[in-house]
């Protein structure tokens, strides 16, 4: 974590005695606290982590910042400071300009399925083939103990999640009129999931609700793996300029066996058998992942 000079300060209020309250921000969580009066970047470095160190990924840089009033707006923390009176603080994490590594594990992952729904079944290409790689990511998910959030668009209208999925066990399984499936009961969700870091996502359509979603978590800066071959459109053409226009942002574009086989890791893993399995059961070749 590292803090980056910058002139001037501000955003405060003035507070006695031996405490100053601070509240401290990070990604869409705001906690109020408070902090001994003249504590310094690492002591505030200290509180940060207190309060939010299950969401905080220490393999990434951040940048402390500073309310600013006579700005209307953060800044970045000036060198030197410390806390004499009341103000707002909040944790950004910096853009990594290298590749995004992708390693995924079962303790910090979620699925999200997106929209698998009854009424798009005659206008998704390869709609059969994307619900099979999807019961089939799911029954992996119960396997390995990894959280899953289903999203329904306008299911008065569209139908429910297709009898095919099974979707025992779900953490949540919401409707929507948005397309993205960051709801704010899908971020009160992902709160109470401790270390969450990565989420793979599929499901319907790739051009709409899944890159709106994607966007969306890589901006709460959560990692995201679509899977190729579990999310389709009603167009080829929209899936494909959709995959490369998310792959271009540093979101990760994969197939569900690589999915599989990363979070089990090791031939070794109690359930690597049961997966392999799984992954056996694998559809014939439909042609969807030539269209990536």
């Amino acid at each position: 974590v590292e803090a980056a000079a910058a002139p001037g300060s501000g955003g405060c209020a003035p507070a006695g005695g031996g405490s100053v309250p601070v509240l401290f921000c990070f990604s869409v969580f705001a906690r109020p606290s408070s902090v001994p009066h003249g504590a310094g970047y690492e002591l505030l470095i200290q509180k940060f982590l207190s309060l939010y160190g299950d969401q905080i990924d220490m393999h990434r840089k951040f940048v402390v910042q500073l309310f600013a009033e006579e700005w209307s707006q953060y800044i970045d923390l000036p060198k030197g400071f410390v806390v004499s009176e009341r103000c707002k603080l909040r944790l950004v994490p910096l853009q990594i300009q290298i590749t995004t590594l992708g390693n995924l594990t079962p303790s910090s992952t979620v699925f999200f399925c997106c929209d698998m729904q009854e009424r798009f079944r005659p206008a998704i290409k390869y709609f059969g083939d994307i619900i099979s790689v999807g019961q089939r990511l799911l029954q992996g998910a119960r396997l390995l103990g990894i959280p899953v959030i289903v999203t329904e668009q306008y299911p008065k209208g569209l139908g429910s999640t297709v009898q095919e999925i099974d979707l025992t066990g779900a953490k949540l399984v919401l409707p929507k009129t948005k397309f993205s499936m960051v709801l704010p009961e899908v971020e009160a969700a992902l709160a109470e999931i401790p270390g969450v870091r990565s989420v793979v996502l599929f499901g319907v359509e790739t051009h709409v609700c899944i890159q709106q979603t994607a966007l969306e978590l890589i901006g709460r800066g959560l990692e995201v793996h679509i899977v190729a071959d579990a999310t389709s459109s009603r167009s080829m053409m929209d899936r494909m300029f959709a995959l490369e226009r998310l792959a271009r942002t540093g979101i990760i574009v994969t197939t569900s066996e690589a999915i599989l086989l990363q979070l089990v890791a090791d031939k070794e893993h109690p359930k690597f058998k049961e997966i392999q399995n799984l992954i056996k059961a694998s559809a014939p070749e439909s042609g969807l992942l030539s269209k990536v």
